[in-house]
C-alpha cells in the first residue's frame, strides 16, 4: 500500500512481528496470542513445494483480509540437486493488521524441510524466532552434504530459539497409511501437513485450500484426498501436540485499504490484466509475440487464456522472431506486446530500432533478472535501465515506465499503453523479478476509472500538393504530440512505404539527405521529450535536507526505511519515478531544493548516473547487487548515515 501517513505499528514496516493482545482460554485449551505482523518463510528442495506451500498460505491470507507481501525465492534449474545448498526453495511471507510495504527483513518462524534449508536461511533468523524442522530428513548423510558434521538439532547451535522438531515425513505416511498410496507418493504430501500446521498456528481459513486441492488433482481424486488428508492432519496435530502451546492471530487489515473489492495478484498477472485491460480500452485486438524467458514467461501462459477478449499470443521459435511478429502486428492495427528478460531484449534491440523508425506503437515488457549474460535467472536486479535507455544503434529514443509494487504493475501497463498508442512509439516497461513473482492486496477498478485509450487510424488523404492534389502523407505529425498518422495496412489510397531506411519527413519516401535526417533524428527525439507525464510527487512533510530518490521496486524498501527514520525523529523526503524516458519536467527543480541525494538501486547506479548527467547533481548511489530485494533495515541504516553526513 502506498499511505503516506502512518501510525507507530505502520512504521515499523519490516520489524520483528508485535505482541499486542493476548486471549486467555479455559483450562485445557491452548492460549491465544494476537499480533499486529508475523513474517513466515517456508524452506526446502525444489522439489518439496514450498512455493505451492506458500501461495496457499498467501491465498488463505488474503481472503482473510490481511495486508500482504510475498517474497518466492527459488533455483533456476527445473530439479536442482536434492538435498544441496543451490537446490534450496523458499518462500517468505509477511502478512499484517495494518498497510506494510516489504516481504519483511527477517522472519519470525522458519519452516526447514530439510538440513539444507535450515543451513541456507538460518544466518536470517533472529533470535527466539520461532524454526520448525523436519527430523525425517535430518540423516547423518544429508547433514553431511551439506556440511554439518553433528546435527544443529543436537549440539545446541539452536539454543537461542524456539526449535520445534517434527517428524512431519513420518506424520504424513501416518496420516495417509489407509490412502493406498506407497510411501513414495504419501511422503510428497509432507507440504500440505506443514502448511495445516501453520494454517492452525496462525488460523488461517481451510476451505479455500480443500477446494483448490479439488480442482488441482480433479483427474487424480486419489491425490486430491491424500493431500487434503495431510492438510487435515497438521491442522489437528498443531491442536493436539503439547509443542505448540500457544496459536496466533492476526486480525485483518481493516482501516488499511480504501473500500472496494481486492484479490491477491502478482506483478505478472497484474501485468497481464492490465495490457487486457489496455486492449479493451483502446478498442484493439492485443497480440502478444513472445519467445519464453525466465522470469517473464507467466504473462505469455496467463494472456494464452484470454482468447474471450480477443488476446493473440504467439510463441516464437526464438526472441527475435517473437518481436518481429509483434512489430508486424503493430502495423496491422493491433495493440503490440512483447516480453522478455534482459537477454532477450539485446536480440531484440535491432527489431526495436526498427519499430522506433517506423513509429508505430509496441510494448517490450523488460521484467529484469539478475545479469549479466544469463547470469541469475531466477533473482532480481535492476540492471536494464541503460540499456532501455541507450541500447541500440543510432539515436533511438524509446519511453520508459517502472511500476513500483506487484499491484502498480496494472496501473504501469495502461500507461505504457497510453503512451505508446498517442505517441506512435515503442515503449520500455521495466518490471522486474521480484515485483513479477511478488504479491499484495489489488483493489479490483471499476471501468470507468480506466483512462480512453481509443485511437482514431488514417482514413483518407492528409496532405494538399501545390498543385491541388489530395495525397496520404505517413509521416506528417500531429503539431501537439508529434505522433504520425496510424494508417491500417489494404486501406485504399493509404498506401506507403515501411522500412529501416530513413524517411522522408512527410512523404515517408527513402532519403539520404543529411538535412533531412537531421531533422528527423531531432523530431524523433523532441517527440519523446514532448512525452505528457505527471510531474514528480515528494512526500516532504519536515522540509528535509536529504531526498531519497528511487524507481521501481526499491518502493517498498524504500518507503519502509523513510518510515523507520521519522518514527525515530528523522526528517527525510522520499520521490519515486515512474517515467524514466522522459523524467518528469520538475525533477531538476526538486532535486536542487535538497542539500543531499541518495539514490537506492538494485544495479550500480544507472540511475545516478543518469540523474548526475543530466541535472548536475551530486547524486550518492547505494547499491545492492546480490539477486535479492533491499531490506527496510539495511537502508534506514544507509540513510541516516546520509542524513548525518
Amino acid at each position: 500500500m502506498t499511505s503516506q501517513v502512518s501510525s507507530p505499528a505502520e512504521q515499523a514496516d519490516g520489524a520483528d512481528s508485535t505482541l499486542v493482545g493476548e486471549q486467555r482460554k479455559p483450562a485445557g485449551v491452548k492460549d491465544v496470542h494476537r499480533l499486529d505482523r508475523v513474517i513466515i518463510r517456508f524452506a526446502g528442495d525444489s522439489g518439496d513445494g514450498m512455493q505451492l506451500t506458500g501461495d496457499r498460505f498467501t491465498s488463505e491470507t488474503a481472503s482473510f483480509g490481511n495486508d500482504l507481501s510475498t517474497l518466492p525465492n527459488f533455483p533456476a534449474e527445473i530439479r536442482a540437486p536434492a538435498g544441496t545448498l543451490p537446490g534450496v526453495s523458499s518462500f517468505q511471507l509477511h502478512f499484517a493488521d495494518h498497510d506494510i510495504l516489504t516481504p519483511g527483513d527477517a522472519p519470525n518462524v522458519l519452516v526447514a524441510m530439510n538440513p539444507a534449508a535450515l543451513k541456507a536461511n538460518i544466518g536470517d533468523v533472529p533470535r527466539g524466532a520461532e524454526i520448525i524442522v523436519n527430523t525425517d530428513e535430518f540423516t547423518k548423510r544429508a547433514l553431511q552434504k551439506v556440511g554439518y558434521s553433528a546435527s544443529p538439532l543436537d549440539d545446541g547451535s539452536l539454543d537461542g530459539y524456539s526449535l520445534h522438531p517434527v517428524p512431519l515425513t513420518t506424520l504424513t505416511v501416518e496420516a495417509l497409511k489407509d490412502s493406498g498410496l506407497s510411501r513414495k507418493e504419501a511422503e510428497r504430501s509432507k507440504n500440505m501437513f506443514a502448511l495445516g500446521l501453520l494454517s492452525w498456528m496462525y488460523h488461517r481459513p481451510t476451505e479455500g485450500t480443500e477446494k483448490f486441492l479439488k480442482s488441482k488433482f480433479a483427474k487424480k481424486p486419489e491425490i486430491a484426498a491424500a493431500n487434503i488428508a495431510a492438510f487435515r492432519a497438521g491442522w489437528n496435530f498443531g491442536e493436539t501436540t503439547e509443542d505448540f502451546a500457544v496459536s496466533y492471530e492476526v486480525a485483518p487489515a481493516a482501516t488499511a485499504f480504501p473500500t472496494g473489492t481486492y484479490r491477491n495478484i502478482s506483478g505478472n498477472l497484474a501485468l497481464s490484466y492490465g495490457l487486457v485491460a489496455a486492449s479493451q480500452q483502446a478498442d484493439l485486438p492485443l497480440f502478444l509475440g513472445s519467445y519464453p524467458i525466465t522470469p517473464a514467461s507467466d504473462i505469455l501462459h496467463e494472456l494464452s487464456r484470454h482468447k474471450n477478449f480477443g488476446v493473440r499470443t504467439f510463441q516464437a521459435e526464438d526472441e527475435i522472431a517473437g518481436i518481429g511478429a509483434a512489430l508486424g502486428a503493430a502495423f496491422g492495427g493491433s495493440l503490440a506486446v512483447t516480453t522478455t528478460s534482459g537477454p532477450g531484449v539485446a536480440l531484440k534491440s535491432e527489431t526495436i530500432g526498427l519499430a522506433v523508425s517506423l513509429e508505430l506503437p509496441l510494448l517490450i515488457l523488460d521484467i529484469q533478472r539478475g545479469g549479466p549474460s544469463t547470469g541469475l535467472p531466477t533473482k532480481t536486479e535492476q540492471a536494464d535501465l541503460l540499456q532501455a535507455m541507450f541500447g541500440r544503434n543510432g539515436e533511438a529514443p524509446v519511453p520508459i515506465v517502472a511500476p513500483c509494487t506487484p499491484a502498480d504493475c496494472f496501473d504501469a501497463a495502461l500507461e505504457a499503453a497510453r503512451i505508446a498508442l498517442t505517441y506512435r512509439t515503442p515503449v520500455f516497461l521495466l518490471s522486474d523479478g521480484y515485483l513479477a513473482n511478488g504479491s499484495e492486496p489489488w483493489r479490483i477498478p471499476d471501468i470507468d476509472e480506466l483512462p480512453d485509450l481509443t485511437v482514431q487510424f488514417a482514413q483518407g488523404p492528409n496532405h494538399t500538393l501545390d498543385d491541388g492534389t489530395e495525397v496520404f502523407w505517413p509521416y506528417k505529425r500531429d503539431p501537439q504530440t508529434l505522433a504520425r498518422p496510424w494508417a491500417i495496412p489494404g486501406t485504399p489510397g493509404l498506401e506507403h512505404r515501411i522500412g529501416g531506411i530513413e524517411k522522408q519527413d512527410g512523404t515517408g519516401n527513402i532519403s539520404y539527405d543529411p538535412a533531412n535526417h537531421d531533422f528527423m533524428v531531432r523530431t524523433r527525439q523532441a517527440k519523446i521529450d514532448g512525452i505528457d507525464v505527471p510531474d514528480l510527487t515528494v512526500d516532504d512533510p519536515h522540509e528535509a535536507r536529504t531526498l531519497v530518490l528511487g524507481w521501481g521496486s526499491t518502493f517498498g524498501p524504500i518507503t519502509a526505511a523513510v518510515r523507520r527514520l521519522r518514527a525515530s525523529g528523522e526528517s527525510i523526503a522520499q520521490a519515486h519515478l515512474r517515467h524514466l524516458n522522459p523524467f518528469p519536467r520538475n525533477l531538476g527543480a526538486v532535486l536542487k531544493r535538497y542539500d543531499r541525494v541518495v539514490i537506492p538501486e538494485m544495479n550500480l547506479g544507472q540511475l545516478a548516473t543518469l540523474v548526475r548527467a543530466k541535472y548536475l547533481v551530486d547524486a550518492h548511489s547505494y547499491n545492492q547487487v546480490n539477486g535479492m530485494p533491499f531490506k527496510a533495515e539495511q537502508l534506514a541504516t544507509a540513510l541516516k548515515e546520509a542524513i548525518d553526513g
